[in-house]
């Protein structure tokens, strides 16, 4: 009996990963996010958001109830359907918009390749780098590109774990262990040191996004790297704005039925 009940109280216990990464999901429910009503659930023990055409209105958001410095994160995500993800992290709500809309740095959870895992900003200075690319932005909002990689595949409507390395002003992105992208941002102004953790439900084509594991280890504080060009490695170049192959998945939206004509 003594052991039993020595069992059952570990089973009680918090599981807690090793390596001092600490889960911000429970397993069970809800608890310690925040997201709309009605769009996200806990499934088997998995989070599942569920997007429908005009539902969310706008990207929405599953907000883990805390704030994150400097820390290496791991969610193991997959999307299904025609769309795409994303985990937030270092950012802020904007109320006025609606309560879990986002602004902040992004690791997509995309289907085409060069955005999966790419560094990119949401409702603020939109991609930094592509999957492959590392980019250097300077104190004046350029992009330098200083150094490409090979492009990372995942299929994400499998499970991939997606990780986020956030020390100063130093941002890595990975899957399954790879690194996708680096991004080092000197945009005193528009750059954030700390903030909100979040798991994107994108609006538009129909389409879940599942979530079954998310950890957090917190890391001592970085110095936050100055700029200096002329120490930017042999071969940097300015580039411009990365542009959007595709803003949701693989495919255009589905058209509307074209309404009915009254007798």
């Amino acid at each position: 009996m003594k052991f039993l009940r020595v069992f059952l109280f570990l089973l009680a216990l918090p599981v807690f990963a090793q390596d001092g990464f600490v889960p911000l999901f429970n397993g069970k429910d809800l608890a310690g996010w925040d997201g709309e009503p009605g769009l996200w659930k806990v499934e088997d023990g998995v989070i599942v958001g569920t997007s429908e055409p005009g539902r969310p209105k706008t990207n929405s958001f599953l907000i883990w109830q805390g704030t994150a410095k400097d820390f290496e994160l791991r969610a193991t995500v997959r999307v299904v359907g025609d769309n795409n993800s994303g985990i937030q992290y270092r950012s802020r709500r904007l109320p006025e918009v609606t309560p879990w809309t986002i602004l902040g740095y992004q690791c997509d959870v995309h289907p085409v390749a060069v955005h999966t895992a790419m560094t990119y900003e949401e409702r603020g200075r939109g991609i930094f780098g592509y999957n492959g690319v590392d980019v250097v932005m300077d104190p004046t909002g350029q992009r330098w590109q200083v150094g490409e990689r090979p492009r990372v595949a995942a299929d994400i409507s499998q499970w991939n774990e997606f990780t986020v390395i956030a020390r100063g002003n130093r941002l890595e992105h990975k899957v399954n262990g790879r690194t996708t992208s680096v991004f080092i941002d000197h945009d005193e102004k528009n750059r954030a040191l700390a903030g909100l953790i979040a798991i994107q439900l994108h609006a538009g084509n129909a389409h879940k996004t599942y979530v079954k594991q998310v950890l957090l280890k917190t890391l001592g504080d970085a110095p936050v790297l100055p700029f200096d060009e002329a120490a930017l490695p042999a071969g940097a170049k300015k580039i411009d704005k990365p542009k959007v192959v595709s803003a949701q998945g693989k495919n255009p939206p589905a058209k509307k039925a074209p309404a009915k004509q009254k007798n």
